[in-house]
């Protein structure tokens, strides 16, 4: 029992977060199937299964989705049976790791019990939870990201090249879950050098340890950057995309329509005349290359043409990155609104988002002494952020900092839970008590005698 203790809370955390998300599965997502982005996951992951080849229709090879998660899809079904129940207990018992990831990393900077009270915070947070409902990326990306995070608080406290070698292993995995991972890594690398440079490790440890990273996060990806050459004779790291993602942020349609300002409209609604002039389900890898091309190219053209309509989409992207929650086509509190579940999940998104943002805000104020250990948090916070300005704000895309915000959070309770603070209001007591007793009874109340004994 004596061993155990240490890591109770780690164990207990766990299993609160598991099975909150096995219930928000088995209720609210009860009687989900794949539609949409989660769909087209899952048709690679059965095409690699059947066909062994990477395609969303069938023979039709693709570099327009990231492998990692197709990859995991096939694997689970090959395993476990074709089925998106078993992925999203895959992505329960990930997230339930983020949970367990934020406990440590708050214990680490502040205290133990501020550490649990943020685990199960953390767990009982449907802002992390409702991810787990659907076959999208976010649960995977936020792991990983947040994993990467703790890794580099690890590699400050105590320079080793093992754990340089960890944080390349978990920026690979992130860029082949999202191809914005490679940006992560380039922050990472500029965090190390930043933060060897002011604790004035060697340089010979910064380099080795920044090449240690770059080398294994590059093995990782290259094979899938060697295919995609292959199949679209074109330079395509690990995916394409951004063109979609830009075309329908930035068109007409964004402007105007009610309930989708500054958001995101799908191209072929938003742009037709230049969606539909490729192939909807004979694009192959090429083509796909050339679309985006083309997609990029028209929604850069549009924002030179509107340049007095930009900062009023700059500012919806920021106001819609902060709402508790929004639509999305597939998931699941939307698409079954009429559960008592559901209804009951939407409401804590809102109980619980709003005062995490308060708490926050203020640990970022009042953990400033503590910047060297938080550095790469506050950049992964302003890159999340850039990144919603760029292309378009979501709840979905503000995801990957949600630990990171209830981290931060934690630092607000560990401030209000200081010793000083403590004092000041029991000083305060004591005050009001003698002033009360004082006009009741006379008597005095021994404030030093109290507080020693409080």
């Amino acid at each position: 029992m004596n061993r155990l203790r240490p890591i109770w809370p780690t164990i207990a955390i766990f299993i609160l977060a598991l099975v909150v998300r096995v219930l928000y599965n088995l209720t609210v997502a009860k009687h989900y199937n794949p539609l949409h982005d989660s769909a087209f996951y899952q048709a690679i992951g059965f095409h690699m299964l059947s066909e062994h080849c990477f395609c969303l229709e069938s023979y039709i090879t693709t570099v327009y989705r990231t492998p990692l998660w197709p990859i995991l899809i096939a694997l689970l079904s090959l395993v476990l049976g074709k089925s998106d129940f078993f992925a999203r207990m895959f992505l329960c018992i990930l997230d339930a790791g983020t949970c367990v990831l934020i406990y440590l990393f708050a214990r680490d900077l502040f205290q133990r019990r501020v550490g649990i009270v943020i685990g199960i915070i953390a767990a009982l947070d449907p802002t992390l939870y409702i991810y787990t409902g659907w076959l999208y990326t976010e649960t995977l990306y936020t792991f990983f990201l947040f994993a990467f995070c703790y890794t580099l608080y690890r590699l400050q406290r105590r320079f080793r090249l093992r754990t340089a070698l960890l944080g390349g292993v978990l920026v690979g995995l992130l860029s082949l879950t999202r191809p914005n991972g490679l940006l992560v890594l380039g922050l990472g690398i500029g965090w190390l050098v930043l933060i060897g440079w002011l604790l004035r490790h060697s340089w010979r440890q910064i380099l080795s340890g920044a090449l240690l990273m770059t080398v294994t996060a590059c093995v990782l990806i290259a094979p899938w950057t060697v295919r995609n050459y292959e199949v679209s004779h074109s330079f395509v790291p690990v995916a394409t995309g951004d063109g979609t993602v830009l075309l329908g942020s930035y068109n007409n349609a964004i402007l105007n329509t009610p309930g989708y300002q500054g958001s995101w409209i799908n191209p072929l609604h938003s742009s037709p005349k230049i969606a539909y002039s490729f192939p909807l389900l004979t694009c192959n890898a090429s083509c796909e290359v050339a679309r985006e091309t083309a997609f990029r190219d028209a929604a850069i053209q549009w924002i030179k043409t509107h340049l007095s309509a930009m900062p009023y989409v700059l500012a919806m992207h920021l106001v819609n990155m902060w709402r508790p929650t929004a639509p999305e086509a597939d998931m699941p509190v939307y698409r079954f609104p009429h559960q008592l579940s559901s209804k009951l999940v939407l409401l804590m998104l809102n109980l619980f988002a709003w005062p995490i943002y308060a708490l926050a805000l203020w640990g970022l104020i009042v953990t400033r002494r503590k910047w060297r250990e938080l550095l790469f948090v506050y950049l992964v916070l302003l890159f999340t952020i850039l990144e919603n300005l760029v292309f378009y704000g979501s709840p979905r895309f503000r995801a990957p900092i949600e630990p990171v915000l209830l981290l931060l959070a934690a630092g607000a309770l560990w401030w209000l839970g200081r010793a000083k603070i403590g004092k000041q209001l029991r000083a305060h007591t004591w005050a009001v008590l003698n002033r009360l007793g004082h006009v009741v009874g006379g008597d005095q109340v021994a404030t030093s005698e109290v507080g020693d004994g409080a």
